[in-house]
């Protein structure tokens, strides 16, 4: 039984740019809090979050670990997420699982992409952040500085809950200690603007404050959690994960300020489906209806799939039915566990607030739902913004036989990360690999060869072009097959016109009079869709078109599914002959950091990819941010030029941004090779 209240949990997710030190600090809570005898080092591959054998090879954290510790009367919830853009979509993940965000910053490094970017998705997500900056302690650090560019960064309701002191080898508290001497700055002018911060939520409160001018830190708990909820409170802590400055602080934050699931933002439920799902609000009561959500998956080699969930309401016991999502079939809930870093804790009950994991049931699968009843079918969590994995690579089996097996394990790979995605081009016949970055794609394939002990084939896939039309046009079918039995017939008339971009595909019935009989639509859009996988000009698919059936013939014996179906493709290729086809491009919004002395090199080589700069930022200690819009199929071996341009010292992200027309001669070079390959067939 858990011998802790609702009230003694904190979740906490540690996220941030990667070399920021999330595994070290969550080693230094675990030791200092007691939870383990001793840390462990990432040079020695021992921590408690990053024990996979991957992970000690490369050095740095490759997937989200869970751990937990007790201290001073909290029961505090830790995940250690991935810090390099290749893996965000497991830092994103957990962002579902916690009421705070411990954003980390490395001292030396200041502001970096992730860290820009996880401070932006948990304010999305409606999370308490909380900055931690990280290695205070180390050579050529500006910690006055980053202080400054945090604040001009992320507003001025970023504020110092405690400062470093004696060199920083310790930290000095800013908020219950009116007073004190640190390496920089003014504890009292912190103490100051951090009650002047705060009070400001609460008009009853402030306006006896300016009357009296004193606050007892314990009158200010409840508007610093709501200033915390709002936004309008970002408090910073420094520490040193290797030399234990500001951890305990850090543990007493945590326990004495972090909200508790009744304290933080309620989860973004949903009830319902598409545009009728309306916000549905759960309850951190541990005697209501159970609602869990599974924030990750695990395919673990001994147990199976591992899935991983944060517990919203109610109270998970062992043995207890259970139903996933939607289904209505319930399991039983045999294994109730609890992890520490690899370790797994069989444990008999898990109350709102509480990180379990459950095995060997099939139908769990990433961001469903575990209910006990079915009033609430149909919950689940708002989906997570997660970017578009756009790197890829084509592979095929190096062995005859490992077919199967492959596509087997490429589908766990699939259902561990949401960044991870699998594409097949009928076109080409090819099997594509995607995800966020070469490290990325690198980390899979090791995968495949070191845990599965399977080899494969790569090569640099198609780019993921589409096509689309120019103008309106109309297309004709006529289907008539006789075979001496029952024929068949079905005759369409269409038209096809030009979406927006982005719009996608729109099928409208406008036939009149039963000419088409009404069950036969559905086999007319079924051929109309068929074409949308493979347009006529290249052989990619087809977007942006809306498709208006308004006539037609059938016959009373011969006509049937197959013949509409038929006569519908048909009516569809004819359509688009005549509507202008033209091949679109994915264009990717990119953002490149790197020393504000390569400024001119990485804009000059983006602009020779067709790229357009979109804008330039200086951040900190002589860092740039460069951002763009370049087509997708002009970055390949970018990461090796970002590399050589910037001695190792740039990074780079990209996102899906839009689709648009490729130059003349792209098109030319397209329509060419698809013919090629048909007059070939």
């Amino acid at each position: 039984m858990a011998n802790y209240p609702v009230e003694a949990i904190r979740t906490v997710a540690l996220v941030g740019q990667g070399d920021s030190g999330k595994t070290s600090l969550a080693e230094a809570l675990l030791h200092r809090s007691g939870a383990i005898g001793s840390m462990g080092s990432l040079e020695r591959g021992d921590t408690v979050c990053d024990f996979d054998p991957m992970e000690r090879e490369y050095r740095h954290s490759l997937a989200s670990a869970l751990a937990h510790c007790s201290y001073a009367g909290a029961e505090i919830n830790l995940i250690d997420t991935p810090g390099f853009p290749d893996f965000i979509g497991q830092a994103i993940a957990a962002l579902a699982a916690v009421e705070t965000a411990l954003v980390v910053v490395n001292a030396q490094s200041g502001i970096e992409l992730t860290t820009r970017r996880m401070m932006t998705l948990a304010s999305e997500r409606g999370l308490c952040r909380l900055l931690v900056v990280n290695k205070i302690d180390a050579e050529r650090v500006d910690l006055p500085g980053l202080l400054a560019d945090l604040r001009e960064t992320f507003g001025r309701e970023v504020l110092p809950l405690n400062l470093p002191a004696e060199g920083a080898s310790r930290v000095v508290d800013c908020f219950f200690n009116p007073a004190g001497v640190a390496d920089f700055s003014s504890v009292q002018d912190a103490h100051q603007a951090l009650v002047d911060q705060v009070v400001e939520v609460d008009e009853e409160l402030m306006a006896r404050y300016l009357e009296h001018g004193e606050i007892s830190p314990e009158e200010l708990h409840e508007p610093f959690e709501r200033a915390l909820r709002e936004g309008h409170l970002i408090p910073l802590c420094f520490v040193s994960a290797r030399s234990g400055a500001g951890v305990g602080e850090l543990l007493d934050i945590l326990a004495r300020l972090a909200p508790n699931p009744s304290e933080g933002n309620p989860p973004l439920f949903l009830k319902g489906d598409g545009e009728d799902a309306q916000p549905f609000r759960s309850e951190p009561d541990p005697q209501a209806h159970v609602l869990a959500h599974v924030f990750k998956v695990v395919m673990d080699p001994f147990v199976g799939k591992l899935g991983i969930f944060r517990v919203h309401q109610g109270t998970l016991q062992r043995d207890m039915q259970l139903f996933v999502g939607d289904g209505r079939k319930p399991f039983k809930l045999g294994h109730l566990l609890r992890l520490q870093g690899k370790r797994h804790e069989e444990v008999v009950q898990l109350i709102p607030g509480d990180f379990g994991a459950l095995t060997k049931v099939d139908e769990v699968e990433f961001d469903v739902v575990l209910h006990d009843s079915h009033d609430e079918d149909q919950i689940r969590l708002k989906p997570l913004d997660f970017p578009a994995p756009m790197l890829g690579l084509a592979i095929e089996a190096r062995r005859r036989g490992d077919e199967q097996r492959i596509a087997e394990v490429l589908a766990r790979l699939q259902a561990e990360d949401p960044c991870v995605k699998l594409d097949y081009h009928p076109a080409t016949q090819e099997t594509v690999l995607r995800g966020m970055g070469e490290l990325h794609l690198r980390y899979l394939l090791d995968r495949l060869a070191g845990n599965y002990k399977l080899e494969v084939e790569t090569r640099p896939p198609r780019v993921p072009y589409r096509e689309t039309i120019t103008r309106p046009a109309e297309g004709h079918s006529r289907h008539k097959k006789q075979t001496g039995g029952a024929g068949q017939f079905g005759e369409v008339f269409l038209r096809v016109e030009p979406l927006p971009r982005g719009a996608g595909f729109e099928f409208v019935d406008e036939v009149k009079g039963g000419v088409i009989p009404s069950q036969f639509i559905l086999s007319v859009e079924k051929g109309v869709r068929s074409v949308l996988d493979s347009g006529p000009l290249a052989g990619y698919p087809v977007a942006d078109v809306k498709v208006t059936v308004y006539d037609g013939k059938s016959h009373p014996v011969d006509s049937k599914d197959v013949a509409f179906q038929a006569a519908g493709r048909k009516a569809m290729l004819d359509g688009l002959r005549a509507a202008g086809c033209i091949a679109l491009e994915p264009i990717v919004t990119i953002e490149v950091t790197a020393p504000e002395a390569r400024l001119g090199d990485i804009t000059t080589d983006l602009i020779g990819r067709r790229g357009q700069v979109l804008g330039t930022e200086s951040l900190s200690q002589g860092v740039a941010l460069i951002r763009g819009q370049v087509p997708l199929a002009e970055l390949e071996g970018y990461a090796g030029r970002l590399k050589s341009i910037t001695a190792g010292q740039g990074a780079y992200g990209m996102l899906l941004s839009h689709y648009n027309n490729v130059p003349q001669e792209v098109q030319q070079r397209l329509a060419s090779a698809y013919k090629a390959v048909q007059e070939e067939d």
